[in-house]
């Protein structure tokens, strides 16, 4: 059972939850759910209002789902959940149904899908989607060090509507 609280509330700390525990990001696109796992990211505050930042590799099947859709979410299923996360973070959904097979259970917030399986779930909504660029980057030692194969990520940045809590 999940309880609603506002971004502010959250007492967990950022930094472990995206960097040491990793996220699942999901969404839905003509009735197909897909979800990929997530170590990079970020959380605060744009244009007044609480966001999440994502990124997303074009080679990822789950961005043509966080394209097409208005909103995703984010959720965090803590330490026991490794082999999980990294099955979700190595295998296509283009091939096989992730999901069922990493023994997940979807279930929606707002029609949005989200695990049962997890801590803290982040329910948002997309207000930008930007390209990473090569010619952007003011220390040119990241583009050989995390893109050698210019597959640059999609920056997307979304508000946070809501913050689900497992009671």
């Amino acid at each position: 059972m999940f309880k609603t609280i506002k971004a502010e509330e959250i007492s967990k700390n950022v930094f472990d939850m995206i960097g040491k525990e990793w996220l699942l990001v999901t969404a839905e696109n003509e009735g197909k759910i897909n979800t990929m796992t997530a170590s990079w990211g970020a959380a605060g505050i744009m244009w007044a209002k609480p966001t999440a930042f994502v990124f997303i590799r074009p080679q990822r099947y789950t961005k043509e789902f966080v394209d097409s859709s208005e909103r995703f979410s984010l959720t965090v299923l803590g330490d026991k959940y490794r082999e999980t996360l990294n099955y979700c973070g190595t295998v296509s959904g283009r091939d096989e149904d992730k999901i069922k097979n990493a023994g997940l259970t979807v279930v929606k917030e707002d029609n949005v899908p989200y695990f049962d399986e997890g801590n803290i779930v982040f329910i948002c909504k997309k207000l930008f989607a930007q390209e990473i660029k090569e010619e952007s980057f003011v220390d040119k030692t990241l583009i050989d060090k995390f893109y050698p194969d210019k597959d640059y990520h999609t920056m997307y940045v979304a508000e946070i509507e809501k913050v689900l809590i497992k009671e």
